[in-house]
């Protein structure tokens, strides 16, 4: 091997950066500011920062775990080597999962929008439906395709965030950023959890970067505060515009499933911020949307050993649409819950717990010692913290979803202005 080969790097740290930045930076965003906003700017603040370094060191541990492997590997991989045939069962179905609960909510995300957008004249129903058969069949083409168009949509998602930011920023009021209600700190967690999650593409990353770890612990770790960043902008500029109360405040836009980028349009009546805030928010969707779709519907031919030529298989692609438009139809105001469900649950579980097991095994278990260059900083007492934290978030969720309050939960008549 020549100097130069050695010397070559593959990829580049900036690219690697917009990958995870791509990957975080999507509908979950537009949640962010309803959920968060009933404990206050500051009390969210410090949940981000919580999420943000929970979801990055578990990203390391995997970074960690990649090295034990002698080629590229995938997520299902790892667990099944390190965890098992239980470990295997239970990536593929919290996988399933997780994926169809956020199909769920950006179908149901989609309809509120293009029922908002056309003054009430399309029912949300007939929007969801539509934004299915019109969006989804880019999915039966092809990775190509659907990478081309997620290439277009990023760049028109960005633009309309920056015009959003510019216009609303005359609109902020300090006043609204100073409100603090700290018991409801808790109720935003799961979504943040999934705001972060980018564990998923931490072996395209490592292939990306030629396998160099320093590379891809900086990508990781510049993606992650990237996100952080976007995500303070907008929550500076929503929850400083947003009131509490009121029919289009940030309570009721909770109840209703509305998020927050149509929130701002309804607050303000500015045709200008409407149309920013409307096609930020669906190009927000659809680049989530079409990225989801494509991942399960190769997880799912992979699966039932489903061959695909140029274009994938369309059962498979109805398969992976069907289910999750139906939910949707049933219950338009599923964003939040379906969010909550999939961040709460299946991501901090998959991309939580099962990380840290794995790394436990690896490090301290004789039939799985494995040692690498690259070890996670904090050895035991770091692992132990990351695992009880992600237990917490996924009792949380669950007592939730059965109706046992375990910390206190917004109600309306407290916020009635």
């Amino acid at each position: 091997m020549s100097v130069a080969e050695k010397t070559e790097k593959k990829g580049s740290v900036l690219g690697g950066m917009l990958l995870i930045a791509g990957g975080c930076i999507g509908a979950g965003m537009l949640g962010l500011p309803v959920l968060t906003g009933m404990a206050g700017f500051l009390p969210s603040l410090v949940m981000f920062c919580v999420a943000c370094f929970f979801m990055t060191v578990t990203s390391l541990l995997l970074v960690e775990v990649g090295q034990w492997f002698d080629k590229r590997t995938n997520f299902i991989s790892m667990v099944t080597r390190m965890l098992g045939p239980l470990g295997r069962i239970a990536c593929w179905l919290l996988y399933l999962f997780l994926f169809y609960a956020l199909l769920v909510a950006y179908i149901a995300g989609s309809g509120n929008h293009v029922a908002s957008f056309s003054g009430g004249a399309i029912p949300i129903w007939c929007g969801s439906l539509f934004f299915v058969i019109l969006f989804g069949s880019i999915a039966y083409f092809g990775t190509r395709i659907v990478d081309l168009t997620n290439r277009f949509l990023m760049v028109l998602k960005i633009s309309a965030f920056f015009f959003l930011l510019v216009l609303g920023m005359s609109y902020l009021e300090i006043s609204k950023l100073e409100y603090t209600n700290v018991k409801y700190s808790f109720f935003s967690l799961p979504i943040l959890i999934i705001s972060f999650g980018f564990q998923n593409m931490i072996p395209t990353l490592n292939a990306y970067l030629g396998g160099d770890t320093k590379r891809v612990k900086q990508s990781i770790l510049a993606g992650a505060s990237f996100t952080l960043f976007i995500y303070f902008l907008w929550m500076v500029l929503a929850l400083g515009v947003l009131p509490i109360g009121g029919e289009y405040g940030i309570l009721n836009s909770y109840l209703s499933g509305i998020d927050a980028a149509q929130a701002l349009a309804e607050n303000l009546h500015n045709p200008l911020i409407r149309t920013a805030s409307t096609l930020m928010a669906f190009f927000a969707i659809l680049t989530s949307f079409l990225v989801q779709t494509l991942t399960l519907v190769h997880f799912l031919s992979d699966g039932l050993n489903v061959q695909s030529g140029r274009r994938e298989n369309v059962w498979v692609c109805l398969l992976t649409l069907i289910p999750p438009l139906v939910f949707a139809i049933l219950d338009p105001t599923v964003f939040y819950a379906a969010l909550g469900f999939a961040g709460g649950i299946c991501a901090v579980i998959l991309f939580g717990i099962l990380p840290v097991m794995m790394v436990w095994r690896g490090r301290y278990s004789f039939e799985y010692h494995h040692t690498s260059p690259y070890e996670v900083f904090g050895k035991r007492g770091l692992l132990f913290s990351l695992f009880f934290i992600a237990l917490f978030i996924v009792f949380y969720q669950i007592s939730q979803m059965c109706g046992f309050d375990l910390f206190p939960k917004p109600t309306k008549v407290e916020f009635v202005q």
